[in-house]
């Protein structure tokens, strides 16, 4: 595994005065002072000399996205298209740093699965230009890689492996899409999301099903086993996808997985929260008011104080909407604690206790957001103290 460094620009002293500064567990006003990326105070009630107004916008810490497989269209923009790797992250980058994440986790798939073959195959080239990107000092957020291992597919384990030893790899989830299980219990909800996704006949889809339910049969109990070894071996957090039941969530709990994310019930979401692994939701969901796939609603899941993590899922600018949208929701504990939820609440989730909340000590990312109405609106990004958006 690679060892990575911070960029050499993070120097000098950044001071930002603000209204509205949100801490981990209220608001307050004044000014903060970042030197050599890091903050190194929180004047409160004053603006020092020479600080950035930032008037009555507000300043939260820098978003922490744990799970966003948008870089993979920026590679592959249409069916059979694939563009250069290096230009895809470096587009990507500034998608990610302009929605207010100053630390992004790019959700990246092992394994093959059926029509997204070819794709699969650009992991270790999206790795490559993630890892180039790197090495010019332009990339605008902190990379990591969320390795998105499908249990089922004939090669994951093989491909998985390989990635670790190549790259860094700071998260592994482990998805199931076979029909009848999680995410798809009720098979009709898979025909009707592939019918739409790929235009295929019923007897396509027929063939298609039958020879996803036979590879779960050969597969899936070798390959979790293989896969969760691998996690614990190189010290890689661990995530359960689509938790769909109580015995789903067991088998969680005894893979020593950290994060349980889009639980698609409640009772699998509770399970989950009440042993101690973090709750995450996609934030699309808050924003549209409900799934696109007809399970619980992450709104339900934050007024039963079960919510503990938000990502961007598919809609990067849905990370900021979902946590100011959350503010008004009682079991929160307001903004502060829906900040959390894209801040303290994936950094901790994902080991990396030296982010996530205005504080001394911590790194100096910060977001500067305007309110139009209720409507949060990313002004100014600043990453280890240095404007990057």
């Amino acid at each position: 595994m690679l060892k990575r460094t911070e960029p050499s620009e993070a120097r000098g002293s950044t001071a930002l005065a603000a209204r509205r500064i949100v801490l981990a567990d209220r608001e307050t006003d004044g000014t903060v002072v970042v030197e050599n990326g890091t903050i190194v105070a929180i004047e409160e009630g004053r603006v020092l000399s020479g600080a950035i107004d930032c008037g009555a916008d507000v300043l939260i810490p820098g978003l922490v996205e744990l799970h966003t497989d948008h870089l993979e269209p920026h590679y592959s923009p249409r069916p059979k298209v694939f563009w250069k790797p290096f230009s895809a992250v470096i587009a990507y980058d500034a998608q990610i740093a302009a929605s207010g994440i100053t630390t992004v986790f790019d959700s990246l798939r092992a394994g093959s699965d059926g029509d997204r073959n070819s794709l699969a195959g650009g992991l270790f080239a999206l790795g490559e230009g993630i890892e180039h990107a790197r090495t010019t000092g332009l990339l605008r957020a902190d990379h990591h890689t969320h390795l998105r291992c499908e249990i089922c597919s004939h090669d994951v384990v093989e491909m998985a492996r390989d990635y670790v030893e190549r790259f860094d790899v700071r998260l592994i989830s482990l998805m199931d899409h076979t029909p009848g299980q999680r995410q798809f219990r009720d098979e009709q909800k898979l025909r009707d999301y592939y019918r739409g996704k790929a235009s295929k006949t019923e007897a396509e889809l027929d063939v298609y099903i039958a020879g996803r339910k036979a590879l779960h049969d050969r597969h899936h109990d070798a390959h979790r086993r293989a896969l969760v070894a691998l996690a614990h071996e190189a010290g890689v957090a661990l995530a359960s996808h689509d938790d769909t039941t109580e015995d789903h969530v067991a088998e969680s709990l005894a893979d020593r997985v950290a994060i349980a994310e889009f639980p698609t019930t409640l009772e699998a979401a509770r399970a989950s929260h009440e042993a101690g692994v973090a709750v995450l939701m996609g934030a699309p969901n808050v924003v549209r008011g409900g799934s696109h796939s007809g399970n619980v609603s992450a709104l339900d899941l934050a007024e039963a104080g079960l919510l503990d993590i938000l990502s961007s899922d598919y809609v990067p600018v849905s990370l900021i909407e979902g946590a100011f949208g959350l503010a008004g929701v009682a079991a929160m504990g307001g903004l502060p604690g829906a900040i959390r939820t894209v801040t303290a609440g994936p950094a901790r989730a994902a080991g990396l206790d030296d982010r996530g909340e205005i504080a001394p000590g911590k790194r100096g990312d910060l977001v500067r957001v305007a309110l139009h109405g209720d409507h949060p609106v990313v002004r100014e990004v600043y990453r280890l103290g240095r404007r990057v958006a």
